[in-house]
């Protein structure tokens, strides 16, 4: 896969200084993390799953079916035996040669627990070249060693090496009494298995619903002090320089055109504050998602300079833009992940922005 691979070749060279770089499946981890870019989620009773993906109508690259939340208790056999039936599908058209198999989104599904992620797992088997991994909902101190052991069996009797991604959003993590302990326990279920981490994800929705708070299209997450006392703990604890963990953005609920302004706020804060990636719930979010996580091509000539300059001669080199100057060591760690994001997102030309992929009329 490759990001905006969309557009023509002239289109790429008027936008793009360094263009996206091709990435798949087994691509290293340290980039794939931050691959995903938005992240869309669908529930496992959706019509027409496989459908849409083999058209290409929208630009996704990852994205999780959701057997959990979004789906009635009622209706759970229902959803994995559809889920088998897209996974069918999928395969039927691969082989078929309708599509390659290197294009195809990476796909996560969201269990209810271990055991329906083992089930579901074996059912899947022939079809398992098509699954990225699995998302772990309320991830707790409670649960996560033993989703681990689960998904270490499940990799091992199929062969192939899947990714978690667990999800923070119980009361434990929301309530401040509770939060320091089991965020230190949770550090150490996650550095344990750290190989199958692809990223933590944060459940925004969830810790709202905790005390009734649903957050307007006029404030970002961050506007709401409960809820951001709580998020910036987490990225404390897991995007420090010791652990480097990769923290996914919360969901943003409105997809309407008329509600994008807040959206791109948000993920604009997102990147200021550490986070990397996006959960969305809408393919309308897509391309704003993306175009928002490529490089500005002042960012990268800065990175590119402090790698350069990491030699021990200098501490402190002026800005090619000569607006800043870029302390070596203190901007190190930001030059590496600038980097990693270039290779997935691409750089723009000076004086291009994320306006220019969009389409938009109202950016």
């Amino acid at each position: 896969m490759r990001y905006f691979s969309y557009l023509t070749n002239e289109e790429e060279k008027s936008i793009f200084y360094k263009l996206p770089e091709d990435f798949h499946k087994e691509s290293p981890k340290e980039l794939l993390s931050y691959a995903l870019g938005g992240t869309l989620y669908m529930p496992a009773v959706k019509e027409n799953i496989a459908k849409d993906l083999l058209s290409l109508k929208h630009p996704i690259t990852s994205m999780v079916i959701c057997l959990e939340d979004a789906i009635g208790d009622l209706a759970v056999e229902k959803a994995e035996k559809k889920v088998i039936e897209e996974f069918k599908m999928i395969d039927e058209s691969v082989k078929n040669g309708k599509i390659d198999i290197r294009d195809f989104p990476f796909i996560f599904l969201r269990i209810r627990n271990k055991e329906q992620m083992v089930r579901l797992s074996y059912e899947l088997k022939e079809y398992s070249s098509y699954l990225m991994g699995f998302v772990f909902p309320k991830f707790s101190v409670e649960n996560g060693w033993s989703y681990f052991e689960s998904l270490k069996e499940v990799c091992k009797e199929l062969g192939k090496k899947f990714y978690a991604m667990p999800i923070l959003e119980t009361k434990e993590i929301i309530y401040k009494e509770k939060r320091i302990d089991t965020l230190l326990k949770i550090k150490d279920i996650l550095r344990e298995n750290k190989d199958l981490v692809l990223n933590i994800r944060v459940g925004g929705t969830d810790f709202s619903s905790i005390f009734g708070i649903r957050r307007s299209p006029k404030v970002s997450i961050y506007d709401i002090v409960v809820i951001r006392d709580c998020l910036l703990d987490i990225l404390n604890f897991f995007i420090r320089e010791e652990n480097d963990f990769v923290v996914s953005g919360p969901v943003w609920e409105y997809f309407s055109d008329n509600h994008v302004n807040g959206f791109i706020k948000e993920i604009l804060l997102d990147q200021e504050n550490g986070f990397v990636g996006k959960t969305i719930i809408h393919p309308n979010q897509l391309k704003v998602v993306q175009a928002l996580y490529a490089v500005t091509h002042e960012e990268y000539m800065d990175a590119l300079s402090i790698i350069k300059n990491h030699n021990g001669n200098l501490g402190v080199v002026k800005s090619e833009y000569k607006n800043k100057m870029n302390e070596i060591k203190p901007h190190l760690n930001w030059a590496k992940k600038i980097l990693k994001k270039s290779k997935i997102y691409g750089v723009y030309h000076e004086g291009k922005n994320f306006t220019h992929l969009c389409n938009r009329k109202d950016l």
